[in-house]
């Protein structure tokens, strides 16, 4: 199996090697009254300094929920087979997935911009024998460091909302997926309708940051969560983009009440 990387060798630095990756446009959106602000370099420090807690307090603040949306995710890319991408990968829990799902049949490519980050996932694909199966790395979602169709699918899982110019990171993931290929989307969401409705913004803005920042020691960077999902707050808007990248039969399915959303299209 070809490996999708190597046309683009030269413009990718292994997760062991300093990353020196471009800056987005000043022009970005900041978030007002938090120190973490929607620009590279900020979210790269953000997720930095979150690492050593980031799989407890995932667990925690979904009540073990997340799991259960990761699974679902990968599942939208059931019989496709072959080389996937995780991109956003973090501590790799949605390249493992990708695996588990996979029957033997897929190997995975998974990318972050954050090094502690990678480092994580690391220690994971070692305890569970999965480094001949996963390939980690360090790399820019806007700046895909791979030739043209070379994935028979991709996720990015809670990654989109962190990006500013979130079309052309889209057009990337269209332009690395093969013709029949899918994306998938996982991302916050705010409910519409319905208890959670009423219910969630509270647990949202109010508990969720005050017990993340206290165990992260970081309370910003859990304040910053709900701010960056008021900017994008719904499937629709998502969708849109979604369309307008090239993407055909695209597609939403809210979990828990709304609180996540898979997003999906096909190349």
């Amino acid at each position: 199996m070809l490996h999708p990387l190597v046309p683009f060798a030269s413009h990718f630095t292994a997760c062991h090697q300093a990353c020196q990756l471009p800056s987005y446009a000043s022009s970005a959106i900041m978030i007002w009254m938090n120190p973490y602000a929607l620009t590279q370099e900020s979210i790269r420090n953000l997720f930095n300094n979150i690492a050593p807690t980031y799989d407890f307090l995932n667990h925690l603040l979904s009540l073990r929920r997340d799991i259960y949306w990761r699974k679902k995710a990968v599942l939208e890319l059931d019989g496709h087979q072959g080389w996937m991408l995780d991109i956003a990968t973090g501590t790799g829990d949605v390249a493992i997935e990708m695996i588990n799902q996979g029957n033997g049949k897929r190997k995975v490519f998974g990318l972050d911009f954050s090094e502690p980050m990678i480092r994580k996932a690391q220690e994971k694909l070692l305890k569970r024998n999965l480094s001949g199966k996963i390939t980690l790395g360090l790399g820019d979602a806007l700046f895909l460091p791979f030739r043209n169709n070379s994935f028979v699918g991709l996720v990015i899982a809670f990654g989109l909302r962190n990006i500013p110019q979130k079309e052309q990171a889209l057009s990337e993931m269209v332009r690395v997926v093969r013709p029949g290929g899918k994306v998938v989307v996982l991302e916050f969401t705010l409910p519409e309708r319905g208890l959670m409705k009423r219910i969630y913004p509270f647990y949202f803005k109010r508990v969720l940051p005050r017990v993340g920042g206290w165990i992260s020691g970081d309370r910003h960077a859990y304040a910053y969560l709900p701010d960056s999902v008021s900017l994008f707050r719904s499937t629709k808007d998502y969708e849109k983009l979604m369309v307008h990248s090239g993407l055909r039969e695209v597609f939403s399915r809210l979990l828990t009440g709304g609180i996540v959303s898979i997003i999906s299209g096909i190349k």
